[in-house]
């Protein structure tokens, strides 16, 4: 490269040197040089993969290596060819040997396919039946996949035939009611096929499936019946199994009847030992104490003892509905009713025996009356459980109540016999007789305990009245004979008060309203005697009693007024006098009899209203005696005092 350059500076100072030499255009030397100046070897890819190639080999530049470099070329690329046909000899003689193989290869198959076809038409008849007898297969197959399949639907399996069978002599399982319910969905699945061609095999699954249905109800009955023989614990624990075998029961009305029975049988028994041993055992522990211990105690042993019956009652139903909380068969809860009512019915005779024996020991009017409210509640309060009347428990609770109530109402009756029989007078203070004060306490008490009763409203209303009538209409009639044969006033005093006795008694207490109204009329009758006698009694001793019967019997036939006798005008005058002297004193002019009544508004009642007619009294006299009709002198100096005057007077 060196000497190129200096070839090239030499060839350029030469042309310096001599620039006045001509220019060669044509010169090809010339024409090479330019053409490879302008070169873009950049642009030249072909260019610069050669002079890649030619750095590999050509390291020295130098003048021989120059002049060698065609040379060499051509030496490297004889031996570039030289090993490219060695290499692709190799790989002919390889094709050779392949084309060799290919030819073995196609004659070995031109040979089987010749075996081949030979073999086949020889075997033309087997491949025919081959082929019919894997047809044959498909259809066989699909056939057994169909009969596989309807087997399926209408038997069942082998475990399911196992559960069957070792539900009759073990224990019930879920497996047993799994295979009991796969036999009913076959027995009804396989109507289907009574509407095809297949009616024999219908009938014949039927009959199959019935006669294991019969059989699996048949062992299921046994088996809940022995269950239900056993539940005769006080307190017994109902099994889901057993709640299932009663919805799968359902279905043979029979022997769920028959097992609903062995099942009220033995709570019978069991609720019977309990009563039993709660009136003479008592709980455990002896915790609570016997019954029985409590007989000296009437309401606390009848109560006791429904209390008891109440929970028992209320315990069987709870037992019903978990035993039959999953039946759907309509009627269940007149089935439960009438079971509760049958499980129950043991224990009326012992209950009827002890509520009879304290009725009839006659305990007394307010404790035959408590026990009746005590009967009559605990028969509402079971009825709700039971719900029927024809039960024998509520019927025997129900005829205690009605024997309790009978021995009240004789007691009563009794009690108003005996005071009828032996009328007791008014006392000298003519208040009320010690038997009135006596029934009227026996009337507090019942009507007390009618009140805290729990009996419901309408009952209890009902019950009041009957009580009223029973106990107050003979003590009015021994109040009317006893005062029978006493003055207008005393009688009427006397009673006043035992009337009063009566509606202050009664006014404690609720449904008394009509006995009170007509009580208080009583009262309004006696008290207008006791104020007519009042007036009678002020205007005797007032004076005017002669001179106001002349103005009242007085008519104009008989002449002037002072005509009469006594009614001249002295007698007149002393008259007023006496009168002048009451108007100074009202309060001293009271009959004896009023300072005996109980009640002070009662008697300034009296006094106020007997004023009263005292007043309109004196005002007939006053326009009697100041009439001109009547003849009399001065009438003002014989009456000095108008109405208006002695109203303010004694007001």
């Amino acid at each position: 490269m060196a000497d190129t350059k200096a070839e090239n500076s030499s060839d350029t100072s030469v042309g310096m040197q001599n620039p006045n030499l001509p220019s060669q255009p044509n010169n090809p030397l010339s024409r090479k040089l330019n053409k490879i100046l302008e070169t873009r070897l950049d642009n030249d890819k072909e260019m610069l993969e050669a002079l890649m190639a030619l750095s590999v080999f050509f390291t020295e530049n130098s003048l021989r290596t120059r002049r060698n470099l065609r040379g060499d070329i051509e030496r490297r690329s004889l031996a570039i060819n030289e090993d490219f046909a060695r290499i692709f000899k190799e790989v002919k003689e390889e094709l050779e040997n392949v084309h060799e193989d290919v030819q073995a290869m196609s004659t070995c198959c031109d040979e089987m396919t010749s075996r081949l076809k030979a073999a086949k038409e020889q075997t033309q008849d087997l491949i025919i039946k081959t082929n019919k007898l894997q047809g044959e297969n498909h259809r066989l197959e699909v056939r057994a996949q169909v009969a596989q399949a309807f087997l399926g639907k209408f038997q069942l399996s082998n475990e399911e035939k196992a559960a069957l069978r070792t539900a009759r002599d073990g224990p019930v399982t879920e497996d047993f009611f799994r295979a009991l319910c796969r036999v009913k969905n076959i027995h009804e699945d396989v109507k289907v096929l009574l509407r095809t061609n297949q009616q024999t095999a219908g009938l014949e699954i039927m009959e199959q499936m019935a006669n294991l249905q019969a059989a699996s109800y048949e062992q299921l009955y046994r088996w809940a019946q022995n269950e239900c023989r056993g539940l005769t614990q006080e307190t017994c624990d109902i099994s889901p199994v057993l709640t299932q075998a009663m919805e799968a029961l359902q279905d043979r009305p029979v022997l769920y009847k028959y097992v609903l029975d062995e099942f009220g049988t033995a709570r019978r028994n069991a609720v019977v030992r309990g009563f039993i041993d709660a009136l003479t055992r008592g709980g455990p522990g002896g915790t609570p104490r016997p019954i029985e211990m409590h007989s000296h105690d009437p309401m606390r042993y009848v109560g006791d003892m429904l209390a008891w019956l109440h929970q028992a009652a209320a315990s069987e139903k709870e037992h019903l509905e978990a035993l039959l909380k999953q039946v759907t068969t309509p009627g269940v809860a007149g089935d439960m009713q009438e079971l509760v009512g049958h499980i129950t019915e043991g224990v009326c005779r012992p209950l009827k025996v002890r509520i009879e024996q304290v009725i009839v020991a006659e305990p007394g009017a307010v404790l035959l009356y408590k026990l009746s409210n005590l009967l009559k509640f605990y028969h509402h309060t079971v009825s709700s459980i039971i719900g029927t009347s024809v039960a024998s428990l509520l019927m025997t609770v129900d005829e205690m109540h009605v024997l309790s109530k009978k021995m009240f109402f004789n007691s009563l009756s009794l009690h108003a016999s005996r005071l009828m029989d032996k009328v007791e007078l008014p006392p000298a203070d003519l208040g009320p007789t010690a038997s009135l004060t006596q029934t009227l306490s026996l009337l507090r008490e019942v009507l007390a305990s009618h009140d805290s009763s729990v009996v419901p409203l309408d009952a209890r209303q009902a019950d009041f009245a009957q009580v009223l009538s029973c106990i107050l209409d003979p003590l009015l009639q021994l109040c009317t004979v006893s005062a029978s044969n006493l003055g207008t006033a005393d009688m009427a005093t006397y009673m006043v008060n035992s009337l009063y006795v009566m509606k202050t008694t009664l006014a404690l207490f609720e449904f008394t309203d009509k006995r009170l109204e007509m009580l208080e009329f009583q009262i309004e009758a006696h008290l207008d005697t006791l104020i007519n006698e009042q007036a009678s009694y002020v205007l005797t001793r007032a004076g005017l009693s002669y001179i106001y019967n002349c103005v009242q019997q007085h008519s104009a036939e008989q002449g002037a007024l002072s005509l009469l006798p006594g009614m001249d005008g002295p007698s007149i005058k002393a008259a007023m006098v006496q009168f002048d002297r009451y108007l100074s004193s009202p309060d001293t002019l009271v009959m004896p009899q009023l300072n005996f009544l109980l009640s002070a508004a009662i008697k300034e009642q009296i006094f106020r209203q007997s004023t009263d007619l005292v007043c309109r009294a004196y005002k007939e006299v006053h326009a009697a005696l100041t009439s001109p009709a009547n003849s009399y002198r001065e009438p003002e100096n014989l009456v000095p005092r108008s109405p208006q005057q002695v109203q303010t007077l004694l007001s």
